[in-house]
């Protein structure tokens, strides 16, 4: 049983990348986190601070009966699906889970009483709308999603807006750029099967664990002509989760934020950093762009300094590459910890 001193926070998603390092920052604040996830790509290894409930987002009665068992002052919503290419092949399923899931949860929130909620939204909700090819990103800019998993995204921030004004839940959306990095611990990192993140995929070609890197385009508007995006540390992310959770907000209002570093960084120099790190060239070619990739999306992250004190603080490209690598050497669970010898070896300079 939980001490009375330490309220609980639902987490659904908790086994997840984002999710597990927010729990773990939870922990460090003095909430007991409560992971809800059906582990169908989050690590049960992962939860490590709190109890795990297996349960299926879909599932109303799981959710009501997690509720009501733990009774946690607020809920941080992770769960649903997140692969862009997949999105575009199986629609509905995205819609199913990432709203219809969303309304569950929002269903379960009102008939029990909670009143706080942290959503787990996505730099997709702007999609490549009005702006110039360099221009950093402001909350207040043009929605286009190019992709029915950045459709969902920006649905579910419209349902939850419209349960704060019908009901008085307190909510805030954050919008997240390109999560990075690694709990410098070792405990948890990025354990995602199939990988589809830069970062890991490039330190997996440098050590030879996985085929060469492919850059998707090197003709952009862009200094380099590879694509420019804003790495923000998984730890950063996790800070941002506890700001929003506990920022004096009144009751009713829905706020939407933007969570990145501010600053932008090409394929290339990604790649460059994780050579730098590995101590060899990354093997990589040049491949055609991909269906959909903007030149850049960078956040302006004013809006977080603003409203939730919130700034990044290992957000350097050297330290999140350098906190990937640590974790992808010794990762503590995921595929390269079922087979050590994938991931143990050092390079050989090339």
């Amino acid at each position: 049983m939980k001490a009375a001193s330490q309220p609980s926070v639902l987490v659904t998603g908790g086994a997840g990348y984002i999710g597990a390092h927010t729990a773990k920052a939870l922990h460090e604040r003095g909430f007991l986190p409560v992971v809800f996830d059906d582990l169908s790509s989050g690590s049960r290894e992962a939860v490590r601070w709190g109890p795990l409930i297996q349960g299926d987002l879909r599932d109303r009665a799981a959710l009501s009966e997690a509720v009501a068992t733990h009774q946690p002052v607020a809920v941080i919503h992770f769960a649903g699906l997140i692969e862009v290419g997949r999105s575009t092949v199986s629609p509905d399923l995205f819609w199913e889970v990432n709203v219809a899931g969303t309304v569950n949860l929002l269903t379960v929130m009102r008939e029990q009483g909670v009143e706080r909620l942290v959503f787990s939204s996505s730099a997709a909700v702007y999609g490549q709308g009005g702006r110039g090819p360099l221009e950093t990103i402001a909350e207040t800019a043009d929605k286009a999603p190019a992709s029915p998993y950045g459709d969902t995204k920006l649905a579910a921030e419209w349902m939850i807006a419209a349960q704060c004004r019908a009901h008085g839940l307190t909510a805030v959306a954050l919008r997240y750029f390109n999560a990075a990095g690694a709990d410098p611990s070792g405990l948890i990192g990025e354990a995602h099967e199939p990988e589809t993140h830069l970062i890991p995929l490039a330190i997996a070609a440098a050590l030879g664990d996985g085929k060469p890197l492919t850059v998707f385009g090197h003709d952009f508007d862009t200094p380099d002509g590879a694509c420019l995006r804003d790495y923000v540390h998984v730890t950063d992310l996790a800070a941002a989760h506890l700001a929003a959770l506990t920022v004096d907000l009144p009751a009713g209002a829905f706020e939407a934020v933007n969570v990145g570093s501010g600053r932008g960084h090409s394929v290339l120099q990604v790649v460059e950093a994780v050579g730098r790190a590995v101590g060899v060239p990354v093997p990589h070619a040049i491949g055609p762009r991909r269906a959909g990739d903007p030149p850049s999306l960078v956040a302006d992250p004013r809006r977080a300094r603003e409203l939730l004190g919130w700034a990044a603080q290992h957000s350097a490209l050297d330290e999140i590459v350098a906190d990937a690598l640590r974790w992808e050497r010794e990762p503590a669970y995921g595929a390269g910890h079922r087979d050590p010898a994938n991931r143990r070896r050092s390079p050989t300079p090339v």
